[in-house]
């Protein structure tokens, strides 16, 4: 391994041919270029000097790594200009892997807010429910994982791994508009025993079953799927009703679907996960600040 300061002034003495001008060039004193260039050859193993009077010459050792010293120190310029631009957040790349309401609300305005702040870093995004999402966490596959878990029903994270709360997303039942409990402010679950339901992802359908269950009932499932806007179709069309996160409420575009709170009331905790040693990446930390910041006016914040 070379010193890369022993080969930048390496450089310097073939270009200016002596160590007395290799020195002056770089401000170092004489006998300090000399001290790096027999350093240097100790690491080589062989000189790459000789002397021809009053200058100097390479022998064939130094005309080898002269060939190559040029290259070796643009090729590190390159890198420092590209770590600092990490660095400084000028550029950067970072894998976001969230669930879907969360890519319909939070991303959004967390990607518009790095486009215009930070246009140099990049994020890419993809779409995944938990547990799944925190899967590919740990195998590397994203950098920050956006996912939500429910009172009760938390799982245990690898030692590796931080969460990061975000906001509280309160439940709410959809229903059709011309439903008589619309005309209320929140709606008993017990209420709704007898109503046909349509069902989420599997940690969401778990939460609703435990929930209705301490209600006392068991819910009748005439429908599943995990599309947000398939979901507000069948509830407008009076095929079901369905148990949802507040946070589709910024994203309802059927207007004979209406959305009420629950009661007792029910909430789920939606967190950024990352892995402890990433938090140092600068560009990571980025997006980490703005999913806040954005999270911050989300619905039960």
């Amino acid at each position: 391994m070379f010193d890369s300061r022993h080969i930048k002034s390496f450089h310097e003495v073939v270009r200016t041919g002596s160590y007395s001008a290799a020195a002056r060039s770089l401000g170092y004193t004489q006998p300090a270029i000399t001290q790096q260039m027999k350093a240097l050859e100790r690491d080589v193993g062989t000189p790459l000097f000789t002397r021809a009077g009053r200058g100097l010459r390479l022998t064939e050792a130094g005309e080898t790594l002269s060939r190559h010293a040029a290259a070796i120190l643009d090729t590190m310029s390159a890198a420092q200009q590209q770590m600092t631009a990490l660095t400084r957040l000028h550029s950067g790349r970072v894998r976001l892997c969230a669930f879907p309401s969360a890519n319909a609300t939070l991303v959004p305005e967390t990607l518009s807010r790095l486009a215009s702040g930070h246009p140099g870093v990049r994020v890419e995004l993809s779409e995944e429910e938990p547990p799944e999402s925190l899967q590919r966490l740990v195998r590397g596959e994203c950098d920050i994982a956006l996912a939500f878990t429910y009172p009760g029903l938390e799982e245990e994270l690898p030692d590796e791994v931080l969460e990061i709360p975000l906001l509280e997303d309160q439940l709410l039942v959809l229903l059709p508009t011309r439903h008589p409990l619309t005309r209320r402010r929140t709606v008993g679950l017990a209420e709704l025993a007898e109503e046909r339901w349509i069902a989420g992802c599997l940690r969401c359908r778990v939460n609703f079953l435990h929930e209705c269950a301490e209600q006392g009932f068991a819910p009748d499932i005439a429908f599943t799927t995990d599309d947000n806007l398939v979901v507000q179709s069948l509830v407008a069309e009076g095929l079901g009703i369905a148990m949802m996160p507040g946070l589709v409420l910024n994203f309802l575009r059927h207007d004979q679907v209406t959305g009420r709170a629950l009661a007792p009331a029910s909430k789920r905790q939606v967190s950024a996960y990352v892995l402890k040693e990433h938090l140092r990446i600068p560009a990571t930390a980025l997006v980490l600040d703005e999913l806040r910041t954005v999270a911050s006016h989300k619905i039960g914040c």
